[in-house]
Order: C-alpha cells, then sequence, then structure tokens
C-alpha cells in the first residue's frame, strides 16, 4: 500500500485526490494532510480518512484541534508542512496547495527522497532549476497532475526525447476568450470566475481568465520535459477534450483525451505505471462532442502569455517576479481593490523594473519573491 502525504485536502485537486485514494483502498493510503483555514472541511476529513499527523495554518488551530484528536500529531505554518512531507513512512507527496508556500516542502519532500505527484505550478516556475535538481540528484521521480502535463507526460511514454519536435499545449482561453480587450475593462470578479470548461478555485480560474495560467504552464513543461522554449506551443482548444499534444520530428501528433476529469490525471500519477478504472466516470463519447477546434493564440490579446515565454527565456529570478508579481495583482483583483487589466499592468511593471539574477539560490529566490510582494502591495 502507497503511504501519501497530501498538501491541500481540501481545495479541488486534493478533494480529488481524496476520491482516488478512497476508491483503491487496498492501494493507496493518506498518512498525512494539511489544510489550511477551513476547519468545518478539515474537521470532517480527519474523521474520514483518520490521517497520523496534519498541518494547518495557525498554531491556535493546531492546539484547538490536538484537544478533539489527541491521537493525530498537529504542526502548522511553511514549516509544519516541511515536517508533514519528511514522515518516514510516506512514500510520495501530493503537491496541491496554491501559490508560492507550495516551494519549501516541496524541496523539503524531494530532499528526503519522496516522489512528487505535483499540481503546484509555482514550485517550477520559480526555482525549475533547482528543483530538478535536487530531483535528479536524490533519484526522485516528479509526476505532473495537471492534465496538461499529464497529457504529455502519457504521450512521450515510450518515445525518444529525442525525436520530440515540439509540445502543444491547449488552452480552453478561460471566461473572457471571446472577450475584445475593450470588452475587458469593466468585467467583474464574478464574470471571471464564471469558466466555461472546468470548476477550480479562485486564482487559477482568474489566472485562466488572463491566460497567465498557461503562462505558468509553459514553464512548468519546460522544467518537466527539458524543452527549449522555442518547442512549446500554446493552443487555443475550447472543448478542453485534448488535454495537450506531443509533435515527433517525422510530423506524427500524439495526442491524451478525456473528460474534464482531474481524478483521471491524479490516479495515473498515484497508480504509474499501471492504469486503473476510474470509479463512476465522468460520460465521455467523442461521437456526442462531435468537433474539435484548435486556433493560433493571440499573444496581443493575451499579453500575460507572451510575458511568461519571455521571463521564461530570460531565466534566472524573472519568473519568481513574475509570480509573485500576479499572485498579488490576482488577490487585489478578487478583493475588489483593482481591475481585471490592472492585473496585467502591476505584473508587467514589476517585471520590467527587475533587474534579474542569473543562478540565484534558493535564498535569493525567496528574498525575491518577499520583496516583489512588498512592493506590488505598496503600488495597489
Amino acid at each position: 500500500m502507497k503511504k501519501i502525504c497530501l498538501l491541500g485536502a481540501t481545495g479541488s485537486v486534493g478533494s480529488s485526490t481524496i476520491e482516488v485514494v478512497r476508491s483503491y483502498p487496498d492501494l493507496f493510503k493518506i498518512e498525512a494532510f494539511s489544510f489550511y483555514e477551513n476547519e468545518t472541511k478539515g474537521r470532517k476529513l480527519i474523521e474520514l480518512l483518520k490521517p497520523k499527523a496534519v498541518a494547518v495554518k495557525s498554531k491556535e488551530l493546531a492546539v484547538r484541534l490536538k484537544l478533539d484528536y489527541p491521537a493525530v500529531q498537529f504542526t502548522y505554518g511553511i514549516e509544519g508542512l516541511s515536517e508533514l512531507v519528511v514522515r518516514d513512512k510516506v512514500e510520495t507527496v501530493v503537491t496541491a496547495v496554491m501559490g508560492s508556500i507550495g516551494l519549501l516542502p516541496t524541496l523539503a519532500a524531494i530532499k528526503a527522497g519522496k516522489d512528487i505527484a505535483l499540481a503546484n505550478k509555482e514550485t517550477l516556475v520559480m526555482a525549475g532549476d533547482l528543483v530538478m535538481q535536487e530531483a535528479a540528484k536524490n533519484n526522485v521521480r516528479i509526476f505532473p497532475l495537471d492534465s496538461e502535463h499529464s497529457a504529455i507526460f502519457q504521450c512521450l511514454q515510450g518515445e525518444n526525447s529525442s525525436a520530440i519536435s515540439q509540445l502543444l499545449i491547449t488552452a480552453s482561453g478561460g471566461s473572457f476568450r471571446d472577450y475584445s480587450r475593450a470588452d475587458l475593462r469593466d468585467v467583474s470578479v464574478s464574470d471571471a470566475l464564471n469558466h466555461p470548461n472546468w470548476s477550480m478555485g479562485k486564482k487559477i480560474t482568474v489566472d485562466s481568465a488572463s491566460m497567465m495560467n498557461k503562462g505558468l504552464e509553459v514553464i512548468e513543461a519546460k522544467w518537466l520535459f527539458d524543452m527549449d522554449y522555442d518547442k512549446i506551443k500554446v493552443l487555443l482548444h475550447r472543448e478542453s477534450i485534448v488535454h495537450s499534444m506531443v509533435q515527433f520530428v517525422d510530423g506524427t501528433i500524439k495526442a491524451q483525451l478525456g473528460a474534464s476529469d482531474m481524478r483521471e490525471p491524479i490516479q495515473y500519477a498515484l497508480g504509474f505505471p499501471t492504469r486503473m478504472p476510474v470509479k463512476k466516470p465522468v460520460f465521455f463519447d467523442l461521437a456526442t462532442i462531435g468537433q474539435l477546434r484548435f486556433e493560433e493564440m493571440d499573444f496581443e490579446r493575451f499579453p500575460l502569455l507572451q510575458l511568461a515565454f519571455d521571463v521564461g527565456r530570460i531565466g534566472g529570478t524573472a519568473p519568481t517576479v513574475m509570480n509573485a508579481a500576479n499572485e498579488v495583482a490576482v488577490n487585489a483583483f478578487i478583493e475588489g481593490k483593482v481591475s481585471f487589466l490592472e492585473i496585467e499592468k502591476l505584473v508587467c511593471k514589476a517585471v520590467n523594473r527587475e533587474k534579474e539574477v542569473q543562478k540565484p539560490d534558493l535564498t535569493i529566490l525567496l528574498e525575491v519573491d518577499k520583496e516583489t510582494r512588498e512592493k506590488v502591495m505598496s503600488w495597489i
């Protein structure tokens, strides 16, 4: 039985992971998990999963929970997440937390020799070089949980990496895919959160609307698959049926298709290389779908996607700056402090004012992340 540590148990990816684990109780067990501050849902999961350890947001919450669940070890904060992932019995860490908070515990898990099932884009965006070096050094496998990266990973099984011509990452286009630039001036938070194809958290849904989410995926793909940015392309695919594709030097294209169901890539990662049936699968029939459409991405319409390619090529601390600025700006938009288009302005301003440092160590990356957040908050 594979023992799992799940970071971010109350989010959408966390919930799907729990479904997969409960579908195969003879194969998987959640040894430990974290949640932030949703105490009601957290308590239900403690009673349902009976973990050995749990990490939460604060010491106060940890103390309160300990009174009711004395058999469970409680930790808190980023330090608590790092304590959780290195537990002896844990074999695989599912990193499903949102934002830069995922970096340090993921690195701690890698250094402890734990395999990673990664849904936290920011880990590789901020420190892709460092993370992949540590993974190689410690003989750790990183399995992608994003549907796009899982699709590429699946398409590459049995293939020689030298035969790859390009990676084709698909994008739904988000909530505003049919809006002009002028239409975006007065959009609301509720408009942005109305994704046509997926049900996700607020931050990732807003990122999908601005196409920053796809930009983060481009940078992540560079590190996961050791691919030059010139060999990564994004295609608009409204149906979200083809999750991504790989084109090879002979012109052949392999695509991974499936329902919009996060359990599929999660189950593939946890059970690799064995494929297992998804319990109560989402209905999926190509004859019913009828057609699949692909369109070129408009980088003028989605400037943050172009920015992600640009900072990825620059490297160093530039992706860290972009990510930190975007997290602050998106949060400000959700709180009603800035408009949707101001997200772009804030992120571009932060990147343009930063003098990037090449080959930064972890200390520098964390300092740049902190300074960028403070700077962008002062502009708001």
